[in-house]
């Protein structure tokens, strides 16, 4: 049986005006932009999506509008990220209305919780929402899963279909390859993108960096898995690797809106004013940008 989610999707930004408010127009834009280079699969409402600052009606914002922009030329993720399980159920709700394949589902944030609690809220949530669920594991910021009782959840709870790992270790889906070949392994740190795809432990990735540089990700994974020939995956993953250099300078949202920006697809806005450091190195950002962008395969 195909799996339900796999290929390159791009984790995009939530665009926002001068007073905050979400740029409808912007986003569609964003995402027409990705789907003319390619790019079919979308994962709205992540981490890079800035998830904690997304109302409920925001969320119901964004899924009208991704849906009515996609529309049958491609397919997207809902991330449902809360603080507790009756937040991200109603969020997974709305979700399904909506059409989403399937909800990512971090664990609950801000407090440290065992792993106990993150699977007893992962089944009360995965039980409680008809559209499939993939696990997401963000140990940067919310309580870690462990692969143990990431396969266990997968084996256990049919609507679980596999995990999202954006923890920069191979060791869920090297497990999972092992013992639930049947799950979606997909990649969510850049990073190990390269590395999964020669340990054949990756089906697809939900990708930062492929929202603001789709063709390099797209060339990467394709290389990965095709094997293609007179395409080098390592050269292609050290231009990857000097992006992620310049990106990480600032949090992963904030540099995404800046590379966003020099590619033209919306200003780059920021829930609070920057400091005289963050500024300036927004200016060498894009001065790095600017003198990089053959490297980084962006073809206009």
């Amino acid at each position: 049986m195909a799996k339900l989610v796999t290929g390159v999707y791009a984790a995009v930004l939530t665009p926002r005006d001068a007073v905050g408010k979400i740029d409808a127009e912007r986003l569609r834009g964003w995402i027409e932009f990705l789907l003319r280079k390619g790019v079919q699969g979308f994962a709205i409402n992540g981490a890079t999506g800035e998830f904690p600052m997304v109302t409920e009606a925001e969320f119901s914002e964004l899924m009208e509008i991704v849906a009515g922009t996609v529309a049958g030329r491609g397919s997207f993720l809902a991330g449902v990220g809360a603080a507790g399980s009756s937040a991200a159920i109603c969020l997974g709700k709305i979700a399904y209305e909506a059409g989403a394949q399937a909800l990512l589902l971090p664990m609950p944030y801000f407090f440290p919780y065992s792993q106990g609690d993150l699977t007893a809220f992962c089944r009360e949530v995965a039980e409680s929402v008809e559209t499939p669920v993939l696990l997401y594991n963000l140990p940067q910021f919310t309580s870690g899963l462990q692969p143990e009782a990431s396969l266990a959840l997968i084996e256990q709870c049919s609507n679980i279909i596999g995990i999202k790992d954006s923890s920069g270790s191979l060791d869920t889906v090297s497990l999972l390859s092992k013992r639930a070949p049947e799950a979606c392994r997909i990649i969510g740190n850049d990073s190990a993108l390269a590395p999964a795809l020669k340990s054949k432990v990756a089906d697809g990735v939900v990708s930062g960096v492929s929202c603001v540089l789709p063709e390099l990700i797209t060339a990467i994974f394709s290389s990965g898995v095709e094997e293609t020939r007179g395409v080098d995956l390592d050269a292609l993953n050290g231009r990857l690797h000097m992006f992620i250099q310049q990106l990480d300078r600032m949090p992963t949202p904030w540099g995404l809106k800046v590379f966003g920006e020099a590619r033209g697809l919306a200003h780059a806005t920021f829930p609070f004013a920057l400091s005289d450091e963050r500024r300036q190195q927004m200016h060498e950002m894009l001065a790095w940008f600017a003198e990089n962008r053959a490297a980084m395969m962006v073809q206009e």
